[in-house]
């Protein structure tokens, strides 16, 4: 494996981070994961596969994917091997400190695959390599500049939006859309018995090879893939309603309560009634 992976350079302590990579083999995220700011993910080359938000994305060269905050996703290799990407964490507050208005564009927005036409690419690409370029020498004003072309780059991603016909998602191998229909389906049925065995006969796949490809392609075990989704959603009741810890564990699928606790514990970092007493 040969690898280029610069610093991550940060402005602030979650307002602006910038990082490019460069890597020839096989890799993935060790975890899938989740953090409270929005994310650029742009390939300069190569290929890779993203999951965000129960769908199976192959991301190409001048493709971009836009995580809003708090969007499970995880990245992995494709069938090419060789990728080079420059990754940007920002939150609203530090785009809002340039200009307000374009703090707007980031309302209501979903996560999604951006296919940047190549005419736009060179131009995309110097505002990227210019904050990359800032940050590093780290010159007189330069958390300005980089908060300047910050905004400039959003500016000009929502006029290409704007201008493109609604980009269709097309799966790139027919596995990446069975993938993304069963992380469908666990998510519309999280309350209902999910096992591996009963879903892969639903959707006419073998168990072993259902287990396999749903790890390689989501970077979850297909177990620990259905406990998270309940957990997420046994967040979403615990905020909106006031109903008991248990009627809520038994709403999000789990038998018994001992092992809800355990397992919102593990996931979530906290017991149920304390993420309700801190978020509620």
């Amino acid at each position: 494996m040969i690898d280029r992976l610069q610093p991550k350079y940060h402005i602030g302590d979650h307002d602006f981070s910038i990082q490019y990579m460069s890597r020839n083999g096989s890799s993935s995220m060790p975890r899938p994961h989740e953090h409270p700011y929005f994310e650029l993910y742009y390939l300069l080359n190569g290929e890779r596969v993203y999951f965000m938000d129960d769908n199976v994305f192959t991301v190409k060269k001048g493709d971009l994917m836009i995580v809003n905050p708090h969007e499970l996703h995880s990245t992995a290799s494709s069938d090419k091997l060789i990728f080079e990407r420059v990754l940007i964490g920002f939150s609203r507050t530090f785009i809002e400190q340039g200009d307000a208005a374009v703090a707007n564009l980031l309302e209501h927005g979903t996560s999604r695959l951006v296919r940047i036409p190549l005419k736009h690419q060179p131009e995309i690409e110097r505002l990227l390599h210019s904050m990359l370029a800032e940050c590093q020498t780290e010159q007189t004003h330069y958390s300005s500049l980089v908060r300047s072309l910050m905004n400039e780059l959003l500016i000009r991603l929502h006029r290409i939006e704007t201008t493109l016909q609604s980009q269709t998602h097309e799966y790139e191998h027919p596995m990446h859309q069975k993938i993304s229909e069963i992380a469908q389906y666990i998510k519309s049925n999280f309350h209902e018995k999910l096992t591996l065995e009963q879903v892969a006969k639903q959707f006419y796949i073998s168990p072993s090879y259902l287990s396999r490809v749903f790890t390689r392609l989501t970077g979850f075990h297909f177990r620990e893939y259905v406990q998270v989704v309940r957990i997420r959603e046994a967040q979403k009741m615990l905020v909106s309603s006031r109903d008991s810890v248990q009627i809520i564990s038994e709403l999000a699928g789990f038998e018994h309560i001992a092992h809800f606790n355990k397992t919102f514990k593990k996931i979530a970092g906290t017991t149920p009634l304390q993420y309700r007493k801190r978020h509620g």
